[in-house]
């Protein structure tokens, strides 16, 4: 039998840790998951911008579009809502601001021109036939 002994763990250096302890800190970085590899660790930050709510103005405009569409405004509203809509599923928010204000302006236009024609075809008739 041979009995002679082979030292795996001797330390190189006495500055160096043994070996025996590199190799526990290797499993132990080995169990709780950490990488082996020396680069340094990166990171991706995402910004995702606070107000990505924009208001396209589509139930106004399809309502201005039903019940007070002078001119077509309300028809063109709707469109414009619609295109403010698609830019914001694209994620052109800044196009989509653009069109929903142009919508606005619209559907304002047509609730304005809306009331004065319901309130001149209301209050002429009756004007009219109370001097006769």
């Amino acid at each position: 039998m041979n009995h002679t002994v082979q030292t795996f763990f001797s330390p190189v250096n006495s500055s160096q840790p043994h070996n025996y302890e590199m190799l526990k800190e290797e499993h132990e970085t080995a169990v709780l998951g950490v990488p082996h590899n020396p680069a340094p660790l990166t990171s991706t930050m995402i910004h995702i911008r606070s107000e990505t709510s924009v208001p396209d103005h589509i139930v106004w405009s399809l309502f201005s579009t039903l019940f007070m569409n002078p001119c077509c405004l309300g028809f063109i509203a709707f469109a414009y809502s619609v295109k403010s809509r698609d830019r914001k599923m694209v994620g052109d928010l800044t196009g989509a601001q653009a069109y929903a204000s142009t919508a606005k302006c619209l559907n304002i236009w047509a609730l304005i021109l809306g009331f004065l024609m319901t309130i001149l075809l209301v209050v002429i008739p009756v004007l009219i036939f109370q001097v006769h």
